[in-house]
C-alpha cells in the first residue's frame, strides 16, 4: 500500500460555491496517474471526510492533465457561523491519507 501524497504533484483544496469544495490531485506523469486514478473512490473519499457517500458529489478524470478532480457538499456554507475556512483552502488534509 503507497500513499498518494507520496507521488501526487499537486493536492488542493478550494470552494466549488458556497456549498461545495473541490480537490484537485495532479500527477506528474500518465504511468503514475493511471496507477493511482482507480483507488479514487467515492467509498474512499467519503471514509476519510466522514460523510456519506452521497455527499461525493462527482469524481472527475482529465486524462490530458493527468488530474482527478473530486467534488463533496461542504459540511457548512462558506462564510457560515462557525466555518473556519471560507476559501476551502485547507480542506485538502484528510486526502493525504489516501492510499493506492
Amino acid at each position: 500500500m503507497r500513499y498518494v501524497k507520496d507521488v501526487a504533484s499537486v493536492i488542493r483544496s478550494k470552494n466549488a460555491g458556497p456549498y461545495e469544495l473541490t480537490f484537485d490531485l495532479m500527477f506528474p506523469d500518465e504511468e503514475t496517474y493511471e496507477q493511482v486514478k482507480h483507488s479514487i473512490t467515492k467509498e474512499k473519499i467519503a471514509a476519510l471526510y466522514k460523510i456519506e457517500e452521497s455527499q461525493v458529489l462527482s469524481i472527475v478524470h482529465f486524462a490530458p492533465a493527468h488530474a482527478v478532480k473530486v467534488t463533496i457538499v461542504r459540511p457548512r456554507a462558506s462564510g457560515d457561523l462557525g466555518e473556519t475556512d471560507v476559501y476551502g483552502a485547507q480542506q485538502h488534509a484528510p486526502l493525504l491519507e489516501l492510499t493506492f
